[in-house]
């Protein structure tokens, strides 16, 4: 049976989240499932917003479900040493333990509802891995991976990292305690998460008892969009049926209706959400690879200025013998990278630095350029 990654000792004593007089549900525009794929060295993941429009996603880019998985002795698979640019990594785990590294000195430990908040910013390299110990012995492992844009004037502002640890979070309970809210980062009737955003926005991870219904009120200049996780339920007031690995993008109002279906499965015994939205930034998105900028010309640049050891270099204590890496060749229209004819020296990189196309495809991301 999968556990919760927080529960509350005494649900009585947590603030109640109620529907507002007056409020508006909001309608539903869609409900897509995501597909499924591996990343990294071969962790599996649910793309859940694949085939949705990236102007309803607004502020948000990606959003990976990492498992679940029991992993064998030997199996747990991580990602390669990588940059990032233009944007904030938010990574969620439910279950199981994740290490991060970043070239600034930033990163830790995670587990069981804990998270790790990235914002890349002008530019970072970093690497995300189980634990050793964890590779060996094997075991459960489950989680979250959200990009959240940034806006053209936070774009070029200086990386930093946070830990939102899972006994910081807000708890929430709704009137009746059929669901349990824990909120990460911004405000829910009243009450915050411990999340420092960069871009407006609001996360929370619900879990909805079996027959219980959540109205949850949210901020009308917000977007709404909520994943399903595990379980069965209905979503709307129009009451349309939803399931694990479905992603409901929401119209206008000002309060998200959910509610679980009365049977669910034994291993699942309640309806896992994650409900997140934000005040769209109403720019232009490139997007290629590690790289989330306005214009296709910013998002080649962050590809050169990689290639450059201008975001950075991997730390020395992780420094690995590998042949020099070949530089970026943009194709005609700069669209897309190419294979060069031969090795170009970049002596600003460390010897075991990715090359451009090894980093094009990490984490799922496009490989051609995307524009809006």
């Amino acid at each position: 049976m999968k556990m919760p990654a927080v529960t509350a000792s005494d649900i009585n004593i947590l603030p109640r989240v109620q529907e507002l007089p007056g409020s508006r549900a909001r309608a539903i525009k869609s409900i897509t499932t995501g597909p499924r794929g591996f990343e990294g060295e071969g962790f599996p993941v649910r793309r859940a917003f694949a085939g949705v429009d990236l102007a309803e996603l607004d502020p948000f880019i990606m959003l990976d479900e990492m498992g679940e998985v029991e992993y064998a002795p030997g199996e747990p698979k991580g990602t390669p040493w990588h940059p990032h640019r233009g944007f904030e990594t938010v990574t969620y785990i439910i279950d199981g333990i994740f290490d991060h590294q970043d070239n600034n000195g930033g990163g830790g430990s995670i587990s069981n509802g804990d998270t790790q908040w990235m914002t890349a910013g002008a530019g970072i390299l970093h690497i995300e891995t189980p634990p050793e110990h964890l590779v060996m012995s094997g075991g459960l492992f489950h989680g979250l991976q959200l990009w959240v844009n940034l806006p053209a004037t936070k774009k070029w502002s200086p990386p930093a990292y946070q830990d939102v640890r899972a006994k910081d979070v807000a708890l929430l309970s709704t009137a009746d305690g059929g669901a349990l809210l824990r909120v990460i980062a911004g405000e829910v009737a009243g009450n915050f998460g411990p999340g420092s955003t960069q871009t407006p926005i609001t996360l929370l991870h619900a879990t909805v008892a079996a027959g219980a219904e959540l109205r949850l009120p949210w901020r009308k200049d917000y977007n709404a969009l909520v994943y399903a996780m595990s379980g069965f339920g209905f979503v709307g007031d129009e009451a349309r049926p939803v399931q694990a690995g479905q992603l409901t993008v929401f119209g206008e109002g000002d309060t998200i209706v959910v509610r679980a279906a009365n049977q669910q499965e034994s291993r699942s015994p309640e309806l896992e959400l994650f409900i997140l939205g934000g005040a769209p930034i109403k720019e232009p998105v490139a997007w290629m690879g590690p790289f989330v900028m306005n214009t296709k010309n910013e998002v080649l640049q962050a590809f050169d200025d990689f290639q450059k050891g201008l975001l950075g270099t991997i730390p020395a204590i992780y420094k690995e013998d590998a042949a020099p890496k070949m530089p970026l060749n943009r194709s005609e229209d700069g669209a897309k990278l190419g294979d060069v004819a031969k090795p170009i020296p970049t002596p600003a990189l460390s010897p075991q630095a990715p090359s451009a196309q090894e980093i094009l495809g990490v984490h799922g991301a496009p490989t051609d350029m995307q524009e809006r």
